[in-house]
């Protein structure tokens, strides 16, 4: 069977547009199932915290990063014992030591990877958009709990640590989500 000129013209056209569309929805895509699944160490944004609180105790470990910013940010305790449902409350601390305000934006991630989707941030410094002025030092709440949901889950339910990582960028270089309500609202547009 011999397929004409136009024909071949047209499926190629056809799969090279297929392909161009889902390259542009892949990263949305991505992002939205990494919040609905925790998967990657997302983690959701709750507006309201559990009613139950679960005798079994998790230690959440506090990671801070800095990425091509001459910024210091450090956690102001370096881990946190939580029963499971419990309101949890840390600090971290950014200085900029430099003569120059800097524009940032903090992202975050848990790991093990599959606790993302069981941990819930109540109040959290990340991806709105901070400047932080030139010598100056700021104390940055994140209040947070571990959902009882986790207790049913086989394998999530063995945990005993949990890391908290927060990385802050640039904000011209960061490519994430740019503010907290964003993050809320894809949430719930997804059931989150």
């Amino acid at each position: 069977m011999k397929l004409s000129n136009a024909k071949v013209a047209g499926i190629s056209l056809t799969v090279f547009a297929a392909m161009l569309g889902l390259g542009f929805s892949a990263e949305p895509l991505y992002g939205t199932f990494c919040r609905v699944t925790g998967y990657g160490g997302t983690t959701r944004i709750a507006t309201s915290a559990p009613k139950e609180i679960v005798d079994q105790t998790i230690t959440v470990r506090f990671d801070t990063n800095v990425a091509d910013t001459p910024l210091e940010f450090r956690p102001l305790q370096r881990s946190e014992d939580v029963k499971i449902g419990q309101h949890g409350l840390a600090f971290f601390e950014v200085s900029n030591p430099t003569d120059e305000e800097i524009h940032v934006i903090a992202a975050y991630n848990v790991t093990p990877h599959y606790s993302g989707k069981y941990f819930n941030k109540l109040e959290c410094f990340c991806f709105d958009e901070r400047v932080i002025a030139p010598h100056e030092t700021k104390k940055l709440p994140v209040v947070y709990f571990i959902s009882p949901d986790m207790v049913e889950d086989h394998v999530a339910d063995q945990l005993e640590t949990i890391t908290l990582s927060y990385t802050f960028y640039e904000s011209s270089k960061y490519k994430g989500p740019t503010t907290q309500a964003a993050v809320g609202a894809a949430n719930s547009a997804t059931g989150g």
